[in-house]
């Protein structure tokens, strides 16, 4: 672009005053572009790379409401249309038309410089705002097969005529523009219509060379400066048009203000073109001899193919490297929602693991045994009952007709039920504070937050707690049965064992559990059942042997932590499942980061075009 001329107030100065005759790579020459050689193969590697790219981040989501997460989205957004609307594309015809993308602040008169460039008024202007609804793109009638077809800027529908869908391009052809160079008059940048804002922005985005047209009154405003700074950080090649200067010396003054303020800008060297107020003609033109230093670049530009070489590979290159500076932010992005989503798990993971310990505490501390279950022991043993039973089996069968008779059940049947009522109980509470401590501290997350607005029963047990803790703690009451019938079937033990009660042995078993020793409590309050109570252990030694009885208590502790454990990791998934739900993806940040490394390795391919 330094070669191109640069233009202030009415003067051109051009370090390449001639341009080379057209050669086979030129759209206009009308001869069909070269082959690609071996080399240009090469190029396919980039583009399947930056589609693996745009296609991976179309799919990404930054479903976690984290500060990185907002802007993440929007660069995401930006990325996948730039690809679509232009890198893909150009890179599909590098040697295709150059597209102009005409933009600019409200009333800064671009659709009458384009309307001026082609003398023919294709695109309205007036003083109504905004004047562009739809884009408007004019391009040398050998040039409509490339922009008719929706080659660059795809999600735009083309028309052949006025439209007012913002999401359509009018196409038109002008015999007065040179073939290979196309102008698109985009909608305003500081438009006070969010939709065309945005066109405007995609617009822009997909441009081979923004034309940026800005007025004497309003150059210095922030609006055009912060699209331009956009500009130089994509490396887009950019012409800077200032209409409208009055005249009196006023030139003298702008112009020289403009050209420092660029400089300022790190935007030096870009081509300026100054354009003093004038009245305009009956068809609402600019005079010739008002565009003639613009009008004379951009013809010499699209007969030059060299140049517009030199324009699609600046732009087209710096592109690609700014996708290099949006994957870092999309990278670093998702890495934000990993980390999130890894302190969230640790807060369930904390807050489960204490209701775990806490009921561990319960079982070992022996505190089951006091209360109801203490009294339904003291009446068990100091009755004898548990002595009867365990000394010959017609001992059960006298309970059972006991409780029949009656109505009321068996002594060792209530013992039963209030160590399992004290279980049940423990189980619920610890349940009950693993969920109100895990919400709370998703709670002061903002992710969790939102994750718990959404699923606002994870702060609560889940509706079943109760029925499936019954049902776990009658589960692991037989499953101390079963053990002990499997115990006591045991060829050495079987001819001892065969005289006793199982319902016994297993409720001493139980018992055992939740002492805080390995067998039947002895403490202050167990002891008061008096010396039954070690009459017992000894009948059970007696029968299993003291190794055997310790092991079998073990066991059945064992069996009923693994019971809980389940309980609670199904408790604690439903806090997973609504965060895995969000969809964050662990391997994105690492697949971006390699992405952008095979791209940046595959970009001089653009170079050597």
């Amino acid at each position: 672009m330094d070669d191109l001329p640069v233009t202030t107030q009415g003067e051109s100065v051009s370090a390449r005053s001639t341009g080379p005759t057209p050669s086979s790579d030129d759209p206009s020459s009308g001869r069909p572009p070269r082959p690609r050689d071996a080399d240009d193969t090469q190029g396919d590697s980039l583009q399947e790379r930056l589609v693996e790219l745009r296609d991976t981040v179309r799919a990404t989501r930054f479903a976690l409401p984290l500060p990185s997460a907002e802007r993440a989205g929007t660069v995401a957004a930006g990325m996948v249309a730039q690809l679509d609307d232009y890198l893909l594309p150009r890179l599909e015809r590098l040697d295709a038309p150059l597209l102009v993308v005409v933009g600019g602040s409200t009333g800064a008169g671009k659709s009458t410089l384009v309307n001026s460039l082609v003398r023919t008024p294709i695109s309205p202007a007036g003083v109504l705002r905004p004047t562009t609804r739809a884009p408007v793109l004019v391009c040398h009638p050998a040039d409509m097969s490339w922009f008719s077809r929706a080659n660059l800027l795809p999600s735009l529908s083309r028309t052949s005529g006025p439209s007012g869908d913002p999401r359509s391009l009018q196409v038109v052809s002008a015999q007065a523009l040179t073939p290979g160079l196309a102008l698109l008059d985009a909608p305003d940048i500081d438009s006070v219509v969010d939709a065309n804002r945005q066109l405007a922005g995609q617009l822009l985005a997909a441009a081979d060379l923004w034309l940026f047209v800005t007025t004497a009154a309003r150059y210095a405003d922030a609006v055009p400066w912060n699209l331009l700074h956009t500009a130089r950080n994509r490396g887009t090649a950019v012409a800077l048009v200032l209409d409208r200067v009055p005249g009196g010396g006023a030139a003298g003054e702008i112009a020289p203000h403009l050209t420092q303020m660029l400089e300022e800008h790190n935007l030096g060297g870009v081509p300026l073109f100054v354009l003093p107020e004038t009245r305009l003609d009956s068809q609402g033109l600019l005079g010739e001899a008002q565009i003639g230093q613009l009008q004379e670049w951009l013809g010499r530009l699209a007969r030059d193919a060299e140049a517009r070489a030199a324009v699609v590979r600046q732009t087209v290159g710096g592109a690609i490297d700014a996708l290099t500076v949006d994957v870092v932010i999309l990278a670093a992005a998702a890495e934000d929602q990993v980390a999130a989503a890894g302190t969230l798990r640790e807060a369930v993971h904390v807050a489960y693991r204490a209701a775990t310990e806490s009921v561990e505490h319960g079982i070992h501390d022996g505190a089951l045994l006091r209360g109801e279950v203490l009294a339904r022991w003291q009446e068990l043993v100091g009755t004898g009952d548990i002595m009867r039973a365990l000394q010959a089996r017609v001992g059960k069968l006298r309970d059972r007709a006991i409780a029949a008779i009656t109505g009321r059940p068996a002594p060792g049947e209530q013992f039963q039920e209030a160590l399992g009522s004290g279980l049940a109980v423990l189980l619920k509470a610890a349940a009950t504070d693993a969920a109100e401590r895990a919400g709370t501290a998703w709670k002061a997350h903002p992710a969790g937050a939102a994750l718990l607005e959404a699923a606002p029963g994870l702060v609560r047990p889940s509706e079943d707690i109760d029925e499936r803790i019954d049902r776990l703690v009658r589960d692991w009451q037989r499953s101390v049965l079963d053990l002990v019938r499997t115990e006591a079937g045991d060829k050495r033990v079987v001819a001892k064992a065969s005289a006793y009660a199982v319902n016994a042995t297993g409720l001493l078993v139980m018992v055992s559990v939740f002492a805080a020793t390995a067998f039947i409590p002895t403490g202050a309050e167990i002891a008061v059942a008096g010396g039954t109570t070690i009459a017992a252990q000894k009948v059970l030694e007696a029968i299993f042997g003291d190794q055997a009885v310790r092991t079998l208590a073990e066991r059945a502790r064992q069996n009923l932590g693994e019971r809980v454990a389940d309980l609670f990791a199904a408790e604690s998934d439903r806090f997973r499942s609504a965060l895995t739900g969000a969809g964050v993806d662990e391997e994105l940040s690492p697949r971006l980061r390699s992405l952008s490394t095979a791209i940046h390795h595959a970009r001089p391919e653009v170079d050597r075009t």
